[in-house]
């Protein structure tokens, strides 16, 4: 084990919530999510997206625990997931595509870091999948967003580490895997995942207002977007990375005036992963349109107390996730 649990203050949290690049074969992820069934772990959420082909867990449990976890995991999704045949619509360059480590009690953020550097580590030594560290955990400032790390997707970024230096992992290499791409791995603040439908097809719609709503355009403080086609409507994707300055009641009056003065509008909303308590806003026009939004299985907090029971890998597919 790459971390001495002596490290940590006893009582110390934390969450853990990788993401893979798979949504389609439910037997493909419940083989991924089992390899993380480690004493110590829990097992709060899980969530598969066809359209993305991409499905996301959450677990939480002590330091050590929860990033031997999430190595097994990495390494079972190098084993099964082939990104050369792999496509969604949602932009990735790994099998076990982004592993990041969020505090959660008696724990920093910088101490985080320190676990996804240990983490990467270990992810090459073990199986070859090189690793990039992003957020809290990047080792240079051209690193710090994700989106950057992730440039070109995992067909871009192969190429380009093959002439350009600056694009080689942090960990490994210089090549990517194969198969299994290379591992983004970060520490950071707790996120909120939250998609948006519209009732229109125009992707194009989508696009604008994710532009107009995220930081990096001149919008909101902490919100990354994107403007996706699925299911043959319009998606506004959107990550808030840090809520307690801009709430998604925020964010969705914001897309909700943004479509309406191009003649479209919310026609219901999804929750990637949890929510914290402090984020919940019962009744707001936001939680009426989430879609089979139940608080009991996606507020943080109250899974917490209530976790997940472990799939069983060889279980045949019909579990609904997350249930």
């Amino acid at each position: 084990m790459t971390t001495s649990a002596s490290l940590y203050d006893p009582d110390a949290l934390i969450e853990c919530v990788p993401n893979f690049s798979e949504g389609r074969d439910e037997n493909v992820v419940r083989r991924i999510v089992s390899a993380m069934a480690l004493d110590g772990v829990s097992l709060l959420d899980y969530s598969l997206d066809r359209d993305h082909n991409r499905s996301v867990v959450t677990i939480a449990g002590k330091p050590a625990a929860v990033q031997e976890a999430a190595i097994c995991a990495a390494g079972m999704a190098a084993e099964l997931i082939d990104l050369t045949a792999q496509r969604g619509v949602h932009p990735r360059i790994g099998a076990a595509d982004v592993i990041p480590f969020v505090p959660l009690r008696n724990i920093s953020l910088q101490q985080c870091a320190m676990i996804a550097r240990q983490a990467g580590e270990e992810i090459w030594r073990r199986y070859a999948v090189p690793c990039y560290f992003y957020e809290a955990a990047a080792s240079r400032p051209d690193r710090l967003a994700l989106e950057d790390v992730r440039r070109g997707q995992f067909e871009g970024l192969r190429e380009a580490v093959r002439n350009q230096p600056a694009r080689r992992p942090d960990v490994g290499g210089p090549e990517l895997h194969p198969t299994a791409g290379a591992c983004a791995i970060g520490a950071r603040k707790f996120l909120i995942a939250y998609n948006l439908f519209l009732d229109t097809s125009d992707v194009a719609v989508a696009r604008a207002i994710a532009r107009e709503i995220r930081a990096a355009g001149g919008g909101l403080s902490g919100v990354k977007a994107l403007g996706l086609l699925v299911e043959g409507h319009a998606q506004v994707s959107i990550n808030i990375t840090d809520f307690t300055r801009t709430g998604v009641g925020e964010v969705y009056e914001m897309v909700k005036r943004k479509a309406a003065e191009r003649g479209a509008a919310p026609m219901r909303g999804e929750l990637i992963g949890l929510l914290p308590e402090a984020a919940y806003e019962r009744d707001s026009e936001w939680v009426r349109l989430l879609n089979q939004f139940d608080p009991e299985r996606k507020i943080l907090e109250r899974r917490l107390s209530h976790p997940l029971a472990w799939p069983d890998a060889a279980t045949p597919a019909g579990h609904e996730a997350g249930a």
